[in-house]
């Protein structure tokens, strides 16, 4: 089925198609950082710690410059990370985004994709990939492969690359590959949001919680009828 608008066949222009965003962390990356997730991702890896992301479907349609904005709206944010979905496929918007957040502060830029960074540069899947390159600072390349996850850092799994672009994060400014991994929930407006690399077996937990809370929820609603106080749920 085409979509219409079609996020995807613009490079995320005029609007990305975002499935989720995070104002502040410190899980993804050194300092304080703001976080988009885009929806939509091709490679459908077995394990992937976000499969409501993967399919092409449209979440939330936002221009660059506005969501970028709202990444901003903190002053202690110090740069942003990328992920997704697979953020190459609306590179173009991406890059729009970046480039007009660095107009109101230096920011270092993170950004994951499944993709290895010579089939970026041979291959592009979308447009604006080029662009969206020139503005990353660090890259995490690579599908994940849940055999080769080895529970440490910010990759996913081992195969995975972090492949430095730019000076700006400085290889021993911060330990990509060996550090513990981070994680925080985040939660607002009745919906939990799981930020980070997590722990081996900490998503799983995180979805039965979750679920577990909205049953929860869901049978007070039953029992007590609406309220103000019962009406949200995690989900």
């Amino acid at each position: 089925m085409t979509l219409s608008p079609d996020p995807w066949a613009g490079g995320g222009l005029p609007s990305l198609n975002v499935a989720a965003t995070c104002t502040a962390t410190k899980a993804l990356g050194p300092g304080v950082r703001a976080v988009v997730w885009v929806q939509g991702c091709p490679l459908n890896c077995h394990g992937c710690v976000a499969p409501a992301w993967i399919p092409p479907q449209i979440a939330r349609l936002v221009p660059p410059e506005q969501l970028a904005d709202e990444l901003l709206a903190r002053p202690e944010i110090t740069g942003l990370t990328f992920s997704g979905g697979e953020p190459m496929l609306q590179a173009a918007g991406l890059a729009r985004l970046i480039r007009y957040a660095r107009h109101t502060r230096p920011l270092s830029l993170i950004c994951f994709t499944g993709l290895r960074l010579e089939q970026l540069h041979a291959r592009p899947p979308g447009p604006g990939v080029a662009e969206l390159l020139a503005e990353v600072d660090l890259l995490i390349d690579g599908p994940y492969v849940a055999a080769q996850d080895d529970n440490r850092g910010m990759r996913g799994s081992a195969n995975q690359r972090v492949i430095h672009l730019t000076g700006r994060i400085p290889p021993d400014s911060y330990n990509f590959i060996d550090d513990e991994r981070q994680a925080e929930i985040h939660v607002a407006g009745g919906e939990a949001l799981l930020v980070g690399v997590p722990a081996n077996g900490l998503a799983a937990a995180f979805e039965r919680a979750v679920q577990k809370a909205r049953v929860t929820t869901i049978a007070e609603l039953a029992h007590r009828g609406p309220t103000p106080s019962t009406k949200r749920s995690l989900l």
